[in-house]
């Protein structure tokens, strides 16, 4: 179900732009619309109450929470089931944030990626995204989310930017605290801009090389990162919000001296904070993660050359959940038979 359906069926049923708003908060926040000083008959038309019962019923069913992976840092990978059984992932996140899916499946074909090896399934509508923060705020408090799960967010771009125009609008959320995350695609950096809520910018970057970034992401947009950079950087000083660039480290691949002086002259001086993340172990794949004491010195040498860089870990790692893993034990489990739709 789509956000602007949701909408049109409450107008339908005489709500008001206070009664429409005043039903979308109580679902994004999980609380019940009897919450609070006034009662649903108190102030909402006779029709709407009447038909409010199915349609929380039918909101709540939109996602379903099959299994929780709780891990030894606080994060909580969730397999989350869609109403046509298919499935996806959110992880509840330290210090109050939430990752969610965008697409099940994915087209940009990471090399790196579990999502990528399933390719493109579907998209999930506007409904369906928010309703993961919906399930993720029935867990524990969710104060900032990021869209760094399943998918390309930037090839569901509508649904997407309808979910951000809602929860940042009626969602209770700090425009800076939804974060867009993309490869690269241009629709971005024209999209993002002209929308009321304008979310903070992740750029999955990967490397500084050109040749090496279309071999680790096949399908991205062709774009340098330099070229990328600069697109980035024209976004993050309009919004005042740094632009955060995702690295994904892999040993012996991108962790190298290298590197080190390729990110240094691409992002010296730039508005931006690079996240170094040590690569999520997939068992049948080759990439691996590097030492804890070479990712800790790349970190160590960048700052000294004058970037701000932070060491992330890959929620889940404790569990063999990295992004996709759990859908794909989950599908290898039930004996799925997976179409895949080319992007």
């Amino acid at each position: 179900m789509e956000i602007d359906t949701i909408r049109q069926r409450l107008r339908a049923l005489g709500a008001k732009p206070e009664h429409e708003q005043r039903v979308l908060r109580d679902w994004l926040q999980a609380r019940p619309h009897d919450q609070g000083r006034r009662r649903p008959q108190d102030y909402l038309p006779l029709a709407l109450r009447e038909a409010l019962p199915a349609l929380d019923a039918e909101l709540r069913g939109m996602v379903q929470l099959l299994s929780t992976h709780p891990t030894e840092d606080g994060s909580a990978r969730l397999l989350v089931g869609l109403h046509d059984g298919q499935t996806v992932e959110s992880v509840l996140l330290p210090r109050d944030g939430l990752c969610v899916s965008s697409q099940v499946g994915c087209a940009v074909g990471c090399q790196f990626c579990m999502t990528g090896r399933s390719g493109l399934i579907r998209q999930l509508t506007s409904g369906e995204i928010v309703a993961q923060v919906v399930l993720g705020r029935q867990q524990r408090m969710v104060k900032k989310v990021v869209f760094m799960g399943m998918g390309e967010p930037a090839h569901n771009l509508d649904n997407v930017l309808e979910a951000i125009q809602l929860l940042g609008t009626e969602g209770n959320f700090g425009h800076k605290n939804l974060v867009f995350s993309t490869v690269g695609d241009p629709r971005v950096f024209e999209r993002l801009p002209q929308g009321v809520v304008k979310p903070a910018l992740a750029l999955s970057l990967h490397t500084t090389k050109p040749a090496l970034r279309e071999q680790l992401l096949p399908r991205a947009p062709r774009l340098t990162p330099r070229e990328l950079v600069d697109l980035a950087e024209q976004y993050g000083r309009a919004t005042a919000y740094p632009v955060q660039y995702q690295w994904t480290l892999l040993e012996d691949i991108n962790d190298g001296d290298d590197e080190i002086e390729g990110i240094v002259d691409l992002l010296k001086g730039k508005h931006a904070v690079l996240n170094m993340i040590p690569y999520n172990t997939i068992p049948d794949l080759h990439f691996r993660r590097p030492s804890p004491e070479r990712a800790r010195t790349m970190v160590r040498l960048l700052h000294q050359r004058g970037v701000l860089a932070n060491l992330r870990d890959s929620a889940a790692q404790d569990v063999d959940g990295g992004c996709g893993q759990l859908r794909a034990r989950a599908s290898a489990a039930a004996g799925r038979t997976i179409t895949i739709h080319s992007a």
